[in-house]
This record gives structure tokens, C-alpha cells and sequence, in this order.
């Protein structure tokens, strides 16, 4: 879908910021960081633990969203001598600048995951350090867990390392900019390749049985004060960095699965009933799902553009419910060990300034690439984790789809009784007379009730908004309405 920016008056931006603030209340998000915490990290900064190794020289670079400065990854691609490619990935490594056990550590499990708000974010560490020393940022020298994953030219993965290593980011990108670059044909081999090494990993997520969803998100754009929405189909770009990534969280899961001792993100397979309850809807859409062709195949082939395709991908979503974190010691793990949408064992490490599992991940890799044990306070922590995180995730969750109905709200709030053209994109399971529509312009995503009948599933119907008030009442839409 065409990207769309959405502005408010002044007013309805001031009342959206006061919602904001009574919703940072009503969840006890943390606000400013203690001051232990701020002192011990400005000390951090002083006497970090750097690594013996530069890796310097290593031409590496990023792709973000314009606006972010917690860069945890950075990448270079590069084709081996004898074929295949060698991809080196580097992680930020806060280990550098965090003392187990002290207010910098302590504060982190406190939070457990970065936070993202129209107005600003609340960090998982001190700004000094997630957005600035531990950052790859462009020109930067930090410290990074750097990997080296060996690829044939297939695009399975060869060869596995990982060590801790000075780098330093040459170039940041952005999505748009890096499609741009790459479909221009301009942008230089480690960037270019990325298309290449991105498809023949998608290739092998076919083969393995894996599945990504790549529905237009919806997106809160903040400028000058004042907040919009705004729809964003994923580039191709996104998905082959997505790849990256996803073979990085595979290959961490296995290095920690062969050493016994680990923690692994985990999805269940879905239950009989929801699948059997998405053939009904495919059926219902008009979508063609015959017996034999896989569901990961399924989805490979719709069209997100197409409203009865964005319909079912949305209802696909369901089965993604049930994630969660398998920990393991001493051998091989007594709960579940793959993560159904990758269809392999999965763990997250990319991201270790925004999310607290990702350190621990960390460092039980580079224990078990060189053979050492695990530190004492990653093995001490372990039991905890899987339920701190399954409270941040919750939290983290929330906030975001509180802020979307919130910006909707003060986005429509001036245009209550107006008339919208809309597509039913689900249907309340117990009452086919309610249900969610989308919008194409403005960017909404709305509840909707219709009071003569049953709502046609992925059907175009014109609405009618009754209700929008930010921090009082969410949008509400009823069906046939009339020009």
C-alpha cells in the first residue's frame, strides 16, 4: 500500500500527549533512570572492557529506521574464494560497559525491554550507552560479538563463529534507501549481495518449512510535534535482512543446543482446530487452499495488496500466539525446542540494547564456540529469564497496541458521522455481527458493528465512525452506512 502521512491540529496533538502520559501511569512504565544507575553508567564509559581483537578494518554496515539510534546489528557480505559466501554479523555487545549484578544489570531486569512510544522511547539501558558507546553507529569504534557464518552456495550455512571483536560501522541505511541502492544497481558488492544471500535464504526457509508474514504494518509517524498514521508494505530489502538474522538466531540455537546448556525462543505448532478454522475462512475468502499444498506455501503465493489476501493474513497471525522461552542446562532441553514460524530451534540474540535475553544469549554462544563454561551469572539467571521476559514482551505488547488506538483516536476524533469506504479484515468468533475493518485512507484499523447482519468477511463495505476520543473510548465504526 502506498505510504500515507497523517497530520494533527495542535490541540488534538496536545490531548494525544496527555493520553500518552495517563497510559505510562496506568502501566507503571519505569520513567527516568535512577541515579545509581546513571552514575555507574557514565563510569562504564570511562573503564569499558574492550576486547583484545580490531576488526576494525572489516567495511561493516547497518539497516535501520531513519530515526533509530540503538543499532544493534551491523553486516558484511562477502563471496568466498572457493563459492558460497562469508557473512559476518555484529552484535552490540552492552557486556562491555554492564556489570553483572550492579544498578545498570539490576535496572535492565527491572525493564527487560526497550519500550517505543509515539513520543519517545523507554530504554532497556541509559541512552549513554543504547544509544551511544554500545550503539554501531556510523564511525563509531565499539565493542561487538562479532559472528562469521560460512555459507555454500546454496545458502546453507557451512561454518559457524562467534568472538568478541572491535568493529566499526562505515554505512547506515535505511530500508528505502538500501531497496533503492540495490535495485539501482549502485550500491557496492557487501550491500548488493545482500539481495542474493537474502533470497537464497528465503529458499531455504521454503524448504525447511518456514513461514514469514509480511503484512502491511501500521505505523504511528511522528513530526514537529504532531502524530500521524500511515500504512507500510514490507520492501524486499526488510525480509533479506530479516534472513540474516533468523539464520543468526538458528545458528545460535544450535551452537547452544550442542553444548548443552542454552535458552531458545519457542512457538508451538498450531493446534488442529486453527488451522482447520483458517481452511473456513480460505473458503470463505474465496481463496484457494488445496489439501496437498502446505500452509507455508500457501501464504507465499497471496498478495497483501489484495483485500481478501490481507484479510486471511490477518487471521494467520493467530497462530503466531503461544511464544515463548525454552531455557535448558546440562543437556538437552526438557520443553519445547523449535519455533514453529522458523521451523528450526530459534533463539533471539540481534538485539542485546533492547532486549534483556538477547546478553544472556550472548554469552552462552561464546561459551559454547570456545569450549568455556557459561558465566555464573548468566547460569544463575537462566531459570528467572523465561518468565521475566514473557512479563516484558506482555508489557512491551500492550503499549504498542494501546499507543496505535490512541493515535486513531486523535487522528479521527474530528470526524465523527463521517462516511469510509473499508475492508472487513476479521470477524469476532462469537459474533459474526462484529468485527475489524481497515481502512485505506486514513491508515486505521478499526472495530466495527453492524447492525442488520453478518459481516462479509475480506468484502468491501462502507462505514460509518461513531466513536473516537483519545484516552476515553477507542474508534468505533458501524456498517451500512450510506454516502
Amino acid at each position: 500500500m502506498p505510504r500515507r502521512h497523517l497530520h494533527m491540529t495542535g490541540a488534538d496533538g496536545a490531548a494525544l500527549r496527555a493520553a500518552l502520559r495517563d497510559l505510562r501511569t496506568g502501566l507503571d512504565v519505569p520513567r527516568e533512570f535512577p541515579p545509581p544507575v546513571l552514575a555507574e553508567a557514565e563510569q562504564a564509559l570511562r573503564t569499558p572492557r574492550l576486547p583484545d581483537e580490531d576488526a576494525t578494518d572489516l567495511p561493516l554496515f547497518t539497516i535501520d529506521p531513519p530515526s533509530s539510534r540503538d543499532l544493534d546489528q551491523a553486516m558484511h557480505l562477502a563471496r568466498r574464494a572457493g563459492g558460497g559466501y562469508a557473512v559476518h554479523y555484529a552484535i552490540a555487545d552492552p557486556a562491555a560497559f554492564v556489570t553483572p549484578g550492579g544498578p545498570v544489570d539490576a535496572e535492565a531486569h527491572r525493564r527487560v525491554t526497550t519500550l517505543y512510544f509515539p513520543d519517545g522511547r523507554v530504554p532497556l539501558l541509559p541512552p549513554a550507552l543504547s544509544e551511544g558507546a554500545a550503539s554501531l553507529l556510523p564511525g563509531q569504534t565499539c565493542p561487538a560479538l562479532l559472528w562469521r557464518l560460512d555459507l555454500d552456495s546454496a545458502g546453507r550455512v557451512e561454518r559457524t563463529g562467534i568472538r568478541r571483536a572491535l568493529v566499526r560501522s562505515r554505512a547506515r541505511y535505511d530500508y528505502d534507501g538500501a531497496q533503492q541502492a540495490i535495485d539501482s544497481e549502485t550500491a557496492e558488492e557487501p550491500l548488493s549481495l545482500l539481495r542474493e544471500v537474502g533470497r537464497l535464504r528465503e529458499e531455504q526457509e521454503r524448504e525447511r518449512g518456514g513461514v514469514s508474514l509480511n503484512v502491511p504494518e501500521q505505523e504511528i509517524i511522528a513530526r514537529d510535534g504532531s502524530y500521524g498514521l500511515a500504512y507500510r508494505a514490507p520492501l524486499p530489502a526488510d525480509g533479506w535482512n530479516a534472513q540474516i538474522s533468523l539464520m543468526t538466531g538458528m545458528a545460535a540455537a544450535d551452537l547452544m543446543l550442542a553444548a548443552g546448556t542454552g535458552v531458545l525462543r519457542t512457538l508451538p505448532t498450531a493446534p488442529d482446530g486453527e488451522v482447520g478454522r483458517l481452511r473456513r475462512t480460505a473458503r470463505a475468502l474465496g481463496i484457494d487452499w488445496p489439501h496437498h499444498v502446505p500452509y507455508a506455501e500457501l501464504i507465499r503465493s497471496l498478495d497483501a495488496h489484495r483485500p481478501a489476501h490481507a484479510a486471511f493474513l490477518q487471521e494467520c497471525t493467530a497462530l503466531l500466539r503461544g511464544a515463548g522461552y525454552t531455557v535448558f542446562t546440562g543437556g538437552a532441553p526438557g520443553g519445547p525446542v523449535v519455533h514453529a514460524a522458523v521451523a528450526a530451534p530459534y533463539a533471539h540474540c540481534t538485539a542485546p540494547l533492547r532486549r534483556l535475553a538477547d546478553r544472556y544469549t550472548g554469552e552462552l554462544c561464546l561459551a559454547a564456540a570456545s569450549g568455556a563454561g557459561a558465566p555464573q551469572w548468566v547460569l544463575a539467571g537462566l531459570e528467572e529469564l523465561p518468565r521475566r521476559m514473557a512479563d516484558g514482551m506482555r508489557l512491551a505488547n500492550t503499549v504498542e497496541r494501546e499507543c496505535v488506538d490512541l493515535v486513531e483516536a486523535a487522528v479521527m476524533k474530528g470526524r465523527v458521522g463521517e462516511a469510509f469506504d473499508a475492508v472487513v479484515i476479521d470477524i469476532d468468533d462469537r459474533d459474526s455481527r462484529s468485527g475489524t475493518v481497515h481502512l485505506a485512507e486514513p491508515a486505521v484499523v478499526g472495530r466495527v458493528e453492524s447492525p442488520t447482519g453478518a459481516l462479509p468477511l475480506g468484502g468491501r463495505i462502507r462505514v460509518r465512525l461513531t466513536r473516537a476520543d483519545p484516552g476515553h473510548a477507542k474508534i468505533l465504526f458501524t456498517a451500512g452506512a450510506t454516502a
